[in-house]
């Protein structure tokens, strides 16, 4: 295998991200690593590195909502495969990650040399899922998924600030636009997930968070 330039890590364990880099930089050693710990370092990360190989993220790193980031990076560097490293390991989770997009599914609790094989595996093209996992048919969400996918970066980025429960002046002054601004996107918003306002929108992107069915918190 061609090692890859660059690879992303989105976790915000520094224990579990640190020892998964400890293992991989010693079998990938002409790779170039950037790390995120919450939604906006990985924002960031992907707008300046946009070219990399790899995206590892975590589910559950703060501000994530669940698959609604996935859906987002998939949806805005498509040509940046992304697996999914969990505490997550329940069967409807690493389903709903793979139909949306995840080009393999790496439970925490895999052991590290495992995890090296199953970036090498999807680095040459193939998907990787754990041995236990059965893919079954069957996704209730995939609608608002489309719908969350549809948003621009910025109606996304206001959106994840609707979730934490910011005002239209807060959003304003954070993304350094107008109030009016603010509205207009919301407006927009909105419109692409069918729904009236601001609770309606956070009540829809919940169904795309992660259950607790099978969560171990690691």
């Amino acid at each position: 295998m061609i090692q890859p330039d660059k690879i992303i890590i989105a976790d915000d364990h520094p224990l579990f991200r640190q020892a998964l880099l400890g293992t991989l930089k010693a079998k990938l050693t002409y790779t170039t690593w950037f790390e995120a710990q919450t939604i906006a370092e990985l924002e960031q990360q992907l707008t300046s590195n946009d070219d990399s190989d790899l995206l590892l993220l975590d589910l559950h790193i703060p501000g994530a909502h669940g698959f609604n980031t996935l859906i987002h990076v998939r949806n805005h560097f498509p040509q940046i495969p992304v697996v999914i490293v969990s505490a997550h390991e329940d069967h409807d989770t690493i389903s709903k990650a793979m139909s949306y997009g995840a080009a393999g599914f790496v439970p925490k609790s895999t052991p590290v040399d495992d995890i090296y094989s199953a970036i090498v595996a999807i680095l040459s093209g193939n998907t990787w899922l754990p041995a236990y996992f059965e893919q079954k048919q069957n996704d209730n969400n995939s609608e608002i998924g489309e719908r969350v996918a549809s948003l621009t970066q910025q109606q996304y980025r206001i959106l994840m600030m609707f979730a934490q429960g910011m005002l239209n002046k807060q959003i304003a002054y954070d993304l350094n636009v107008s109030e009016a601004t603010i509205k207009a996107h919301a407006t927009a918003i909105f419109r692409k997930l069918d729904v009236r306002n601001r609770t309606q929108a956070v009540i829809a992107i919940a169904q795309l968070d992660l259950s607790e069915a099978g969560f171990q918190q690691g």
